[in-house]
């Protein structure tokens, strides 16, 4: 059984609907700050679109339940405009069938992932996200949205590092995955951009694997070779030469399947 509710600041139920495999659920209702969205759903693997501007995707739920503040204020600038706009909301969540949770994909996206901590993933986290703003966020290499010739507000959401040379980014999956390759797209508004031009992917398998990278907007692959992993982090980056002082990444792709 899935279920979908949304309850208010104070802990309401506005609104709820549930299904055996394809919870529907319409909200009339304009979002107030402090409003979740809260799944709950006897099997792990779903596929949710929380509002009809985001991309839909896959989510992994190991406890079952899913909590998702409505964004509000200063993080709405990673979404649409139009997210979560007016007074009527449509929210949907299925159940992943057998074959689509086996076979291979971008295990790393998440259009629904969130900064801070989460109950669901995949998820991103960074060491540093320029001036603590939405629209440089670690969650954003993970939204599905790779266009890379600007910078701020979206469609062109990214993750920036405040020029710090120590800066890395951490992808948790939740659960073991099989990987074997990763994609990479660097945010390309040259010449406000730098770019790295090599780095490093640690694996929680105690792999390590070094990269180089070109000066391009374009998706970059990366081989890794056969992985089974819970997690991958990005570090050690190395910076081009170029007079800017701010490379950062668009978009970070792991291509692999779950475990059967």
């Amino acid at each position: 059984m899935i279920t979908i509710k949304v309850r208010s600041a104070s802990g309401e139920t506005l609104a709820e609907g549930s299904h055996e495999t394809e919870a529907l659920l319409r909200v009339d209702r304009v979002y107030e700050n402090g409003d979740t969205i809260v799944i709950t759903s006897d099997t792990p693997h779903l596929w949710v679109q929380l509002d009809t501007t985001l991309l839909p995707g896959e989510v992994y739920l190991p406890q079952g339940r899913m909590t998702w503040p409505v964004p509000a204020g200063e993080h709405r600038l990673a979404y649409c405009p139009v997210a979560f706009q007016g007074g009527r909301h449509l929210i949907t969540a299925r159940a992943l069938r057998p074959e689509e949770v086996g076979q291979r994909r971008n295990v790393a996206c998440n259009p629904a992932d969130l900064r801070g901590d989460t109950d669901f993933y995949p998820h991103c986290t960074a060491n540093v996200e320029t001036r603590g703003e939405s629209c440089f966020a670690a969650r954003n290499v993970i939204d599905g949205v790779r266009i890379s010739s600007y910078h701020g507000e979206w469609p062109f959401q990214s993750w920036g590092i405040g020029a710090r040379e120590d800066a890395w980014c951490l992808l948790e999956f939740g659960r073991e995955v099989d990987v074997d390759e990763m994609a990479l797209t660097l945010r390309a508004d040259f010449p406000h951009d730098a770019y790295w031009t090599s780095g490093h992917v640690v694996l929680s398998d105690g792999t390590e694997v070094a990269y180089d990278l070109e000066k391009t907007g374009n998706r970059q692959h990366i081989p890794l070779g056969p992985h089974r992993v819970t997690w991958m982090r990005l570090e050690r980056m190395n910076k081009s030469d170029d007079p800017s002082a701010f490379p950062a990444l668009i978009e970070w792709e792991v291509f692999g399947k779950d475990v059967p």
